[in-house]
């Protein structure tokens, strides 16, 4: 069968479909005026490297005197069953009639009649076929749609010149990209306005999504001065970050250009070979480029590449049109360009499928005696594999450093963690060999003598003995807490006080110490009260301890002149570490270590705070253990009481966060707090605290402690501890339905009103003390200074003033007094200080007025 002007070629999964209107031959001898719609599924023999049909299929238009013609035919979505098809816009037109109707090809090449409306006008302007079936187009500058589903023309809302796209965009839908006429603001006076300003305020860039019927500004397409010179779009890619749509697109203009488009702003420009650019669309080829392929006015067309830049690939002339798809069966997309003939032929008869690469095949070549890759094509070839082959020899040899630079890394860390471990078991640590380690000293080798080496193992042993009463662990959730109970007869002032776990076995590609959070939780049995002091502190985000050097990793809630511990309550410290990593292991052992600093305050002097390190133990944790439950946190109820134990609270209290909130009401007493929590909240306090409730309610809410102190009837303070916001979010939405509408509640950022209050005494009171001994320290110094002065006039001091004026050398005498009274006043009035004296003086005095900014803060 011959081509004519009206068939239609269409790409679909690897094939090629020629349609064509034709009549039947038995209609062309009797002359009659109907017409068939053919269509032949042609594929590429590999063999033969030519296209041969398939199949092929018919549709009868039926006996009619209409003009029938092929309007345009695409690849859609049937909404039925979510397969796409191809389908054909078909229009047979009989005097001032018109009607068109939709036709849906299947497998077996069966036509499926999908919908059918009638105009009193002919389709003519950015008619586009998209899902459902449905079908698009302008009129009259006003946007028209019908669906398979509806089968009724609408009007969309929307004055508009020209369509550029039509297609789906994530969240939004089928969307239609379009120009029209720009909306100036009211305050504006368009006849102000320049020659330039008109040329870019006269149109404008715009979405449209059909089905939620709303309107999408231009800006995240392209920026809106290029509305007025593009003709085409094509968007490559849409989807949505933190709810915002995020486009890549590319577009050709009327100034026969090509610009690529992301998040609307120009990513890439490329000039176009030949005027009048009318469509774009993209192809993935087998090197994984992304081309685009333009097709022109004039019949012409070209491919642009995008790598780092966007260039013009290769360009064809009189080419009827450009296919896209797998022809081949190589699993990526191929060109397929069909051209211009001055006669009729038969269909597909001259031909080329290509990907700009490997595959390229054209009509008219024997490629059964196909002839070498010519000479400059293989020593260009060669070129480029040596020059990439250098390329990747210098990005092994960057790769090789950076894993030796890590590699490096390891060791010293490694080897840093093994010295910690033998000074906190009062071992000697020998270092290894730096020629072993590969290592060269910048400096002069020079070994530690034995006696600096065990005054240092001295110093670190001398520790209290005693100091901890208790080593214990628990698993909540996918946590491990380790808890070590501090005794009560230990009366030093301790600060900066934390845990740290460090495995025992020797793992040389993971490091030993493990990464935890410190908390130091104080039970005062005499109040039944629980008070948390964790590293949560100014500024809100917690503070993780990574190494055994970092400092204010954890202040204390108290002041350090109040930080004893109580003979009538007792410390706990906590670590806190996940719990997956270690099971990895099947069975691990970690070292519990503590850190403190201990305050020497010596005749009144300051003095430097030192650290020390206390070895606790050691803890034992196994996948059977975790298996059998050995650890876990158990909390029953038992005659109206939770029966946990001491260490089951603290471990909960350890993973839980801290809120608390003042509750006013003013007409009301707050009676229903505490039938909320015993009702509703089906909470049992323990028998160890029984200020302290525990919530068995099913859901999340379950395991949260509440601590309800009422201070007056109308007035009391809810604490929570509860394990994420979620669960706190949950807890307060159900106490909100059972107080009274004038409540109040608020949340406050840390302990009681009179608590903190009494903290801030003591914390200014310890701020003019450090003041008091700066001075006191300063004058000492001073005087010392002065003392040679007094020593020379001790001859002189007691002798009468008379006496020294009778005689020359009396007056002698009294003016070498007066002079070293005159001296000793100069140097008084101008006092110097050594520098490390003021810097210690003014470390201290800083750490005073913090502590007391932090309680101030905490009231505010």
């Amino acid at each position: 069968m011959l081509l004519s002007e009206q068939d239609q070629f269409l790409s679909y999964n690897g094939e090629v479909l020629v349609f064509q209107l034709s009549k039947p031959k038995h209609a062309e001898e009797a002359d009659d005026k109907t017409m068939n719609l053919y269509v032949r599924r042609m594929v590429f023999n590999r063999d033969t490297k030519l296209f041969v049909q398939k199949s092929s299929g018919v549709f009868s238009m039926g006996d009619s005197h209409s003009k029938v013609e092929m309007i345009c035919c695409s690849c859609t979505t049937d909404s039925r069953t979510g397969i796409i098809l191809p389908c054909v816009l078909m229009k047979k037109k009989k005097r001032n009639n018109v009607k068109y109707f939709l036709l849906l090809l299947h497998s077996s090449n069966q036509f499926e009649p999908s919908f059918y409306f009638k105009l009193d006008y002919e389709l003519k302007e950015d008619i586009r076929l998209f899902a459902g079936p449905s079908l698009l187009w302008r009129h009259a500058n006003k946007l028209f749609y019908i669906s398979s589903n509806s089968c009724v023309v609408q009007s969309a809302p929307v004055q508009l010149s020209s369509v550029v796209w039509t297609g789906e965009i994530v969240g939004e839908g089928t969307v239609v990209l379009g120009i029209r006429t720009a909306c100036l603001p009211e305050t504006e006076d368009p006849h102000e306005f320049s020659i330039s300003d008109r040329a870019i305020w006269g149109s404008e860039f715009f979405g449209y999504a059909i089905q939620t019927q709303k309107m999408l500004t231009g800006a995240c397409f392209m920026p809106h001065a290029y509305s007025r010179v593009v003709s085409s779009v094509y968007v490559c890619k849409s989807e949505r970050l933190k709810k915002q749509l995020q486009i890549s697109l590319v577009a050709i203009t009327h100034k026969n250009q090509l610009i690529w488009f992301q998040n609307g702003v120009p990513k890439g420009v490329c000039e176009l070979p030949y005027e009048k650019p009318c469509s774009v669309k993209p192809a993935l080829t087998s090197s994984n480029d992304l081309l685009f392929v333009v097709s022109f006015a004039s019949g012409n067309s070209c491919v642009v590449r995008r790598r780092d830049s966007l260039q013009v690939a290769s360009k064809w002339q009189k080419v009827k049109c450009v296919l896209v798809d797998d022809f081949i069966g190589s699993g990526r997309e191929q060109l397929l360009l069909l051209f211009q003939e001055d006669s009729n032929t038969d269909v597909l008869s001259t031909f080329k499928v290509t990907d700009l690469g490997e595959v390229n095949y054209a009509s008219g070549i024997n490629y059964k005696y196909d002839v070498p890759a010519a000479e400059g094509l293989q020593e260009n070839g060669l070129l480029t594999v040596r020059a990439l082959e250098t390329r990747l020899q210098a990005g092994w040899n960057s790769v090789r450093e950076l894993q030796q630079h890590l590699g490096l890394q390891k060791r010293v860390i490694l080897e840093s963690c093994r010295a910690l471990k033998d000074l906190v078991e009062e071992r000697t640590h020998i270092l290894p060999n730096s020629k072993e380690e590969g290592l060269v000293s910048l400096w002069d080798d020079v070994e530690n003598p034995p006696d600096s080496l065990s005054k240092e193992t001295s110093s670190a042993s001398q520790v209290p003995e005693h100091f901890t009463e208790e080593l214990w662990q628990r698993v909540v959730g996918d946590s491990l807490i380790v808890g070590v109970k501090l005794a009560e007869s230990f009366n030093l002032s301790l600060s900066d006080v934390s845990l740290s776990l460090v495995m025992d076995q020797d793992f040389s590609s993971i490091l030993p110490i493990i990464k935890c959070q410190s908390k130091i939780i104080k039970l005062n049995k005499a109040f039944s009260a629980l008070a948390v002091s964790s590293s949560q502190i100014e500024p809100p985000p917690k503070k993780i301890k990574l190494d055994l050097h970092s400092k204010n990793d954890l202040k204390e809630e108290f002041p350090k002149m109040s930080s004893r511990i109580q003979r009538d309550g007792t410390k706990t410290v906590t670590a806190v570490t996940s719990l997956s990593p270690l099971l990895a292991f099947h069975r691990v052992c970690c070292v519990v270590l503590l850190h403190a600093r201990k305050q020497n305050h010596q005749n009144d002097s300051l003095q430097q705070s030192k650290k020390i390190t206390i070895l606790c133990g050691k803890i034992l944790l196994s996948l059977e253990d975790i298996s059998n439950s050995r650890y876990s946190v158990k909390m029953l109820r038992d005659n109206n009481y939770c029966t946990g134990s001491m260490e089951d609270i603290l471990a909960v209290l350890a993973v839980s966060v801290r809120f608390s909130f003042q509750i006013v009401s003013c007409d009301y007493t707050l009676t229903p707090v505490s039938s909320w929590l015993l009702g509703e909240m089906e909470c049992t306090p323990f028998k160890e605290c029984q200020d302290n409730i525990f919530c068995h309610k099913a859901g999340n809410v379950h395991g949260t402690i509440f601590n309800w102190a009422l201070k007056n009837p109308f007035e009391g303070v809810l604490t929570v501890f509860c394990r994420n916001l979620t669960v706190l979010f949950q807890c307060l939405h159900s106490l909100t339905r059972v107080l009274p509408p004038s409540c109040s509640v608020k949340l406050l950022r840390s302990g009681s009103k009179g608590v903190l209050t009494e903290h801030l005494a003591l914390a200014l009171e310890k701020e003019m003390l450090t003041l008091k001994k700066s001075l006191f320290l300063k004058e000492t110094k001073a005087e010392n200074s002065l003392t040679w002065g007094n020593e020379s006039g001790k001859k002189i001091n007691n002798a009468p003033l008379d006496s020294l004026l009778d005689t020359e050398e009396g007056v002698q005498q009294f003016r070498k007094k007066l002079q070293n009274e005159r001296e000793e006043s100069v140097r008084s009035m101008n006092q110097t200080m050594n520098g490390a004296l003021y810097q210690k003086i003014a470390l201290k005095i800083a750490e005073a007025q913090l502590s007391s900014d932090m309680i101030v803060w905490r009231l505010a």
